[in-house]
């Protein structure tokens, strides 16, 4: 694993703590209990899906994924809620890997929910393919598109497919995106 996926899986961890560990006076406890943090999601992806949005495909591998949804106030809606999320995606094969961050729009009727969001992912792979087996994906910084469907079971744990497109939108030459296609787990923390 390179030395930037590591320093950004630091990163995740510390915004992720965002600096409750080791606390004990009673203020903070009650803050901890009523937290920031709404659910933890991981999964496995497939990377470099073919014929979905970016039409092709180029790389391989199976992409480890874990993303922290946040709930802050005030953002909910009478159609659902806004949700920041941050996550990572690390592919096996050494494949372009991908941190991210954006916000979320998450209906939920009954047991089921679904997400759309958009935001931005930070990638390692290739801005010009070299190699027939690697995207081009002209910028370091893309736009993320990530859409989701799943169930809710005992009001705590989920289970659901994601779909998300990483590409540069068209604002850098060449602009191939990357879809991954996958199963995640989440809990819910309230």
């Amino acid at each position: 694993m390179t030395k930037q996926i590591w320093l950004i899986i630091v990163w995740i961890l510390f915004l992720t703590l965002d600096g409750h560990a080791g606390s004990s006076t009673l203020s903070n406890l009650e803050e901890l209990k009523a937290g920031t943090e709404y659910e933890v999601r991981m999964g496995l992806l497939a990377h470099d899906v073919d014929h979905l949005w970016s039409r092709s495909k180029k790389e391989s591998g199976i992409d480890f994924n874990a993303e922290v949804l946040f709930e802050p106030r005030d953002l909910d809606l009478p159609q659902g809620g806004i949700r920041p999320n941050i996550g990572i995606s690390v592919n096996n094969r050494g494949d372009t890997s991908k941190i991210y961050g954006g916000i979320l729009w998450e209906l939920a009727v009954s047991s089921h929910f679904f997400n759309i969001g958009v935001g931005l992912a930070l990638h390692d792979g290739e801005l010009e393919a070299k190699k027939d087996d690697k995207k081009g994906l002209g910028a370091r910084i893309l736009f993320r598109i990530p859409i989701e469907v799943g169930i809710t079971i005992h009001g705590r744990h989920r289970f659901s497919i994601l779909f998300e497109h990483i590409s540069n939108g068209y604002l850098a030459h060449p602009n191939e995106g990357l879809d991954t296609l996958g199963l995640r787990y989440g809990v819910l923390f309230n």
